[in-house]
């Protein structure tokens, strides 16, 4: 039964991002050395991350929300926001298009987060004794995570490979790019600020999710309408 219970939060968690690959052109255009790159960036931004959460951060004593503490792991979390510039615009991708581009990029990165911050929970939590809500929870959560990251790459195609872009959706763009960039701090503070039980901070991130995949695509695809 503990097995059984991993296996099905693992198929939970790392499922998804096979099915995406496989279910959509990526798998034809053969861009799975694109997510590979896209997730070594990840590891190497994580651990930078890292490393200024550690200079900077005091550790707390409790579990209360630190306004100032909060701010500065936002500042930090915009990393990402550099790494994944870095994946779009400076790695040899293959002869593919944007619109594969940036989704094989968003899909090696949320792999990447994925394994990192989820399969050693898993593995070590999944197989005990007594069954748990929490790690379906945080399979669900990191299907929420799938769909931030490749709407924030589509956001960062938009922002740093699309030149042509109609001026007054440039304003939107940033916005939604600076909103899912900072969810982490968001999600900190329904959690340690306003109390909200695990269950109800995963409800939140999956509707903010579709939320922002929808705006993502609608901004993509006015932009790749040709200007009048």
């Amino acid at each position: 039964m503990t097995l059984f219970h991993f296996f099905n939060c693992a198929i939970l968690t790392f499922g998804p991002h096979a099915v995406y690959y496989s279910a959509t052109p990526l798998s034809e255009y053969d861009t799975l050395g694109t997510s590979i790159k896209a997730a070594l960036v990840y590891l190497g931004t994580a651990l930078v991350k890292l490393v200024c959460l550690a200079t900077f951060l005091k550790v707390s004593e409790n579990d209360s929300f630190d306004p100032y503490q909060e701010l500065l792991k936002a500042l930090i979390g915009f990393i990402d926001v550099a790494g994944l510039y870095f994946a779009l615009t400076q790695l040899t991708h293959r002869n593919i298009s944007q619109n594969h581009k940036f989704q094989a990029v968003g899909l090696g990165w949320a792999f990447a987060d994925s394994v990192l911050h989820r399969l050693a929970p898993l593995w070590v939590g999944a197989r005990g004794l007594e069954f748990t809500w929490d790690f379906i929870l945080q399979g669900l959560e990191a299907n929420a995570n799938l769909v931030l990251s490749i709407s924030l790459a589509a956001l960062g195609s938009l922002m740093w490979l699309r030149k042509n872009k109609p001026k007054t959706l440039i304003p939107i763009i940033y916005a939604c790019a600076g909103i899912v960039a900072t969810m982490p701090s968001i999600t900190s503070y329904l959690r340690r600020g306003l109390g909200w039980h695990f269950p109800k901070v995963v409800g939140f991130e999956l509707f903010t999710s579709l939320v922002m995949a929808f705006i993502s695509w609608q901004l993509f695809s006015a932009c790749q309408r040709p200007s009048s």
